[in-house]
C-alpha cells in the first residue's frame, strides 16, 4: 500500500482489451518534430495556431445547432505533413457528444473517493469513448480549488485542498493520455463563474504557489501536454495573456513541455501580448490570432522564434497521442457502466447514522419521497453536460426498487408535504431526496461582459475575400462595436445550454427544508439524501434526521450505487473533500459579479480552524458501517531525495469489509510565517477484510511541509519539530509523530 493513492483491488486493472487503441505513443523524436517544423512555411505556422473553424460559421454552429454537443473541434490538422490534428471534446464527467456516452460522477463526487486509482480508470475509460466519436483532446481536468461553495461550477473540480485535488487530477491526467490528450484547466483562479469574465483576481504569490498552484503542477508532473489559460484576470493581466502564469510559471519554473490553449471563444483580449506571454492555441475558432498575428510580423513586432516555439509545442503532443481509433461500442459499455457505478458507489458520503439505523435491513415497506429521487439529475448542463441514451439514467426511486425486490417500496413527489408525511408515517423507513440541481448551480455566461471581446470580432471571410482587408476594416470595426453594445445589454438566463450560475442559497430553500422537517415528524426512521456538487448547509434541520448521506450529481449509475450503500450490500467509504461549516458566517468573501476579489491563505477549513470553529462536517469525515483503528506509525526521512515515509497498520476491527481513508496532516512550526495550523499533505484509501490488518505507506515530497519564501522564490521546509497527525478528517486528534528537521531550501 504505498502513495497517496490505493493499491488495486484483483480484477481492477485499467481498461484491458477495452479498445483497438495502441497504447504505443509514437512519439517522434525531438529531431522529427524539427523536420516537419522546417517543412512548414509561414501560413501553415500560422494556421497551427489557431482552430480550424472558421469563426462566422462556427460561431452558427455552436448557437444554432447547439455544435458544442454534436461533433468535436478540430485543430492543428495539416494533411500534407501527416498531421491529422487535435480533436477536442469536453467534458468533466463524461464524453459531452451526443451518442450514448458513459455518464460518471461528477468529478466533486469522485474527489470524495479518495481515490486516484479508480480516478485513473476513469480517465482511460473517458479516452477511450472520445476516441470513439474521433476525438483525442479531453478538456476533462479541472483543478480549480473550491475556496467557496456558492461557485457554480463547484462540482467539476476534486475539492478545496490542493494536495488532495492535485492527486486526482494528476490521476485523471494519467488514465486520459494512455489513450488521448488531456487538457487541464483553468489557469489560474478560476472559482466565480458569474464574474470570469470581468473579475481580477488579487493574490500574492506566496498565496499562489502554496494553495492555488499546487495542483496544476501536480498535473504537469504527472505529464500533462495542455493546459488551458482562464478568463478572468490575475493580478491584474488577463491569464490568456500573462507572462508571469504561462512564461515564468508554467513553462520555466515547472519546465511544461506542452503547449496552452485559450478558454474557448472569448479567451483572448489581445493575440500580439498573447502569443508573447506563452499562449499557444485560440479555440475553436479563427480569430484574434488570425487577425493580428500576420501583420505583427510583418512590422517586426513578435518574433519568428515564439511562432515557432508555440508550434513545436503543438506538434509534439499532436504526435504523442497513440494511433488507432476507439470503437462505437465502448460507449456506455458495460465494463463502463460497471465503472460508474464503482465511482458512484466509492462517493456516497455517510454524515449522520444516529441509532445505526443505516444500513436498512428486515424491513418491509419504504417511502422514497422527493422529485429527485424520480428524475435524472446529472449536473450542469453547460459545457460540462452529457448526452446519456433515453432512459439509460438509473434514479434513486428505481435504484431503490430495483434493490429492495422483497419491500414495498412507495413513492410521492413531496409537492403536498401532508400527503408526504402521511406516506412516511405507514412505512418502516422513509428516504427523504432533495438537494439541487442544474437550475441552482452551473455555468453561465453574462453576454455584457464579453462585449469587450466581441469587439474583436473579425469579419465574415467572405466580406475580405470580395472587398479586401484594407477597404473592410474602417467600417468592420464600429459595426462590431455596435454589435458588442447590443450583446453587452443581455444575459443567458437559466434555461437552454446555461444554468443559472454561483449559487445564491447555500442551504436547500425553504420548501425542501420544510418537506424534510415534516417527514421526519412523522417517520423518526428517516433518511435524508442530499444531491448537489458542493456544500449544502443543513443547520435548520440535520439534528431533526436519522441519518444523512451525500450522493452528489451520481451519474447513470447512482440509484443502484445509492440502493447498494443504503440496503448495506456495501459500506459506505466517501469522505467529504470540503468542510461543511455550520453558518455561511463562517465562508471567505464571495461576490458573483465582483470586478475585483482577493484571495488569501484561508478557506475551508484552514479558515474554520483559524477563527476556532468546528465545522458541521469536517473536511476529510465520513461514517462507515465498520470500524477501523489507527496503529504504531512511524515516519523515515530520505534527505536525498527530499521525501518522506509514514508507515502506520490499519486494521478493520467490525464485522464488515469496507474501505477506509488513512489522511495524513503536518502541523508545522509557524514561526517563519502565518500558516494553517493543520495542513493535508497525503493520504491512503485501503479496503479491508474484517479483521485484517494492513501495513499502509505513504511517500511524500517535503516540498509538501513548505512555505512559499517570497524573498527567495523558493519553497522553504522551516527547520523545528513539525508534528505529523495520522487521522481521519481534519478535526479528528489522530495518532500523532514528531520529526526535527533542520531548515532547507528548495530550489525547483
Amino acid at each position: 500500500m504505498v502513495g497517496d493513492g490505493v493499491s488495486r483491488a484483483p480484477g481492477n486493472e485499467p481498461n484491458q482489451h477495452l479498445a483497438n487503441i495502441a497504447t504505443d505513443t509514437g512519439f517522434k523524436t525531438d529531431a522529427e518534430v524539427e523536420a516537419l517544423l522546417g517543412q512548414m512555411d509561414l501560413g501553415e505556422k500560422l494556421s497551427m495556431l489557431s482552430g480550424a473553424t472558421a469563426f462566422w460559421p462556427g460561431l452558427g454552429d455552436t448557437l444554432i445547432r447547439d455544435g458544442l454537443h454534436r461533433h468535436p473541434w478540430p485543430a492543428a490538422v495539416l494533411p500534407r505533413l501527416g498531421l491529422n490534428g487535435l480533436h477536442f471534446v469536453d467534458g468533466p464527467r463524461g464524453v459531452i457528444l451526443e451518442g450514448g456516452a458513459t455518464t460518471f460522477p461528477v468529478p466533486m463526487a469522485r474527489g470524495a473517493s479518495w481515490n486516484p486509482e479508480l480516478e485513473e480508470r476513469i480517465g482511460s475509460a473517458m479516452a477511450l469513448e472520445a476516441r470513439s466519436f474521433g476525438a483525442n483532446w479531453l478538456g476533462a481536468v479541472c483543478v480549480n480549488l473550491l475556496r467557496h461553495p456558492a461557485w457554480g461550477r463547484a462540482q467539476e473540480t476534486y475539492g478545496e485542498d490542493p494536495m488532495h485535488v492535485g492527486a486526482m487530477g494528476a490521476a485523471l491526467v494519467r488514465g486520459i493520455q494512455r489513450y488521448g490528450l488531456a487538457c487541464v484547466k483553468h489557469f489560474a483562479l478560476n472559482s466565480i463563474d458569474s464574474a470570469r469574465f470581468q473579475v481580477d483576481v488579487l493574490a500574492s504569490p506566496r498565496v499562489l504557489h502554496e494553495l492555488f498552484l499546487p495542483q496544476f503542477r501536480d498535473c504537469v508532473e504527472a505529464g500533462a501536454l495542455s493546459v488551458m489559460s482562464a478568463y478572468n484576470k490575475v493580478n491584474g493581466e488577463w491569464c490568456g495573456q500573462h507572462p508571469g502564469l504561462l512564461n515564468d510559471i508554467l513553462k520555466t519554473r515547472w519546465g511544461f513541455q506542452g503547449f496552452v490553449v485559450t478558454d474557448f471563444i472569448f479567451g483572448l483580449r489581445d493575440g500580439v501580448r498573447a502569443l508573447r506571454a506563452g499562449q499557444d492555441l485560440e479555440m475553436p475558432f479563427r480569430m484574434l490570432f488570425e487577425a493580428s498575428l500576420p501583420q505583427a510580423i510583418a512590422k517586426g513586432q513578435l518574433s519568428g522564434s515564439r511562432v515557432d516555439d508555440a508550434v513545436r509545442r503543438i506538434v509534439k503532443a499532436q504526435r504523442s497521442i497513440p494511433d488507432g481509433t476507439g470503437q462505437q461500442a465502448r460507449r456506455h459499455w458495460p465494463d463502463h457502466r460497471k465503472l460508474a457505478r464503482e465511482a458512484a458507489t466509492q462517493s456516497i458520503v455517510l454524515l449522520k447514522n444516529d441509532g445505526q439505523l443505516l444500513p436498512l435491513q428486515g424491513i418491509k415497506s419504504i417511502a422514497v419521497i422527493g422529485n429527485l429521487a424520480a428524475t435524472p439529475n446529472l449536473g450542469d448542463r453547460g459545457s460540462s453536460n452529457t448526452r446519456p441514451e433515453p432512459g439509460s439514467v438509473v434514479t434513486p426511486l428505481e435504484g431503490i426498487r430495483k434493490g429492495a425486490p422483497d419491500s414495498k417500496v412507495v413513492y410521492q413527489t413531496g409537492v403536498n408535504r401532508k400527503a408526504a408525511a402521511g406516506l412516511a408515517a405507514k412505512t418502516d423507513a422513509a428516504v427523504v431526496v432533495v438537494g439541487l440541481d442544474w437550475r441552482h448551480e452551473g455555468e453561465h455566461i453574462h453576454t455584457g461582459d464579453i462585449a469587450p471581446v466581441l469587439r474583436q470580432m473579425p469579419p465574415p471571410d467572405w466580406l475580405w475575400r470580395r472587398f479586401g482587408r484594407d477597404r473592410v476594416e474602417p467600417w468592420w470595426r464600429p459595426m462590431a462595436w455596435a454589435i458588442a453594445g447590443l450583446t453587452s445589454l443581455g444575459s443567458f438566463k437559466p434555461g437552454g445550454h446555461f444554468a443559472s450560475g454561483d449559487r445564491s442559497e447555500l442551504g436547500l430553500g425553504e420548501d425542501q427544508e420544510e418537506l424534510v422537517l415534516a417527514v421526519a415528524e412523522a417517520n423518526p426512521r428517516t433518511i435524508v439524501v442530499l444531491m448537489g456538487g458542493s456544500a449544502i448547509l443543513c443547520e435548520s434541520w440535520r439534528e431533526k434526521v436519522a441519518a444523512l448521506m451525500m450522493l452528489w450529481y451520481p451519474g447513470s449509475e447512482g440509484g443502484d450505487a445509492l440502493a447498494d450503500v443504503l440496503l448495506g450490500r456495501v459500506s459506505p467509504s466517501g469522505r467529504l473533500s470540503f468542510a461543511i461549516p455550520t453558518s455561511a458566517e463562517h465562508l471567505p468573501e464571495f461576490n458573483p459579479r465582483a470586478r475585483q476579489i482577493s484571495y488569501d491563505g484561508w478557506h475551508g477549513y484552514r479558515l474554520l480552524d483559524k477563527i476556532r470553529q468546528p465545522a458541521a462536517f469536517p473536511f476529510g469525515y465520513g461514517l462507515s458501517y465498520s470500524q477501523f483503528e489507527h496503529a504504531k506509525p512511524q515516519v523515515a526521512v530520505d534527505l536525498d531525495g527530499l521525501t518522506m515515509t509514514i508507515e502506520v497498520q490499519v486494521t478493520n476491527t467490525g464485522g464488515m469489509a469496507a474501505a477506509d481513508v488513512v489522511q495524513l496532516y503536518a502541523e508545522v512550526p509557524g514561526k517563519a510565517v502565518a500558516r494553517s495550523k493543520k495542513i493535508l499533505v497525503g493520504f491512503a484509501r485501503v479496503h479491508l477484510e474484517p479483521k485484517q490488518m494492513e501495513e499502509v505507506r505513504i511517500t511524500i515530497p517535503l516540498r509538501r511541509l513548505a512555505f512559499f519564501d517570497e524573498g527567495q522564490g523558493a519553497f522553504v521546509v522551516e527547520g523545528g519539530v513539525h508534528h505529523l497527525v495520522v487521522s481521519s478528517h481534519a478535526e479528528d486528534v489522530g495518532r500523532r509523530m514528531e520529526l526535527e528537521l533542520g531548515e532547507m531550501v528548495l530550489r525547483d
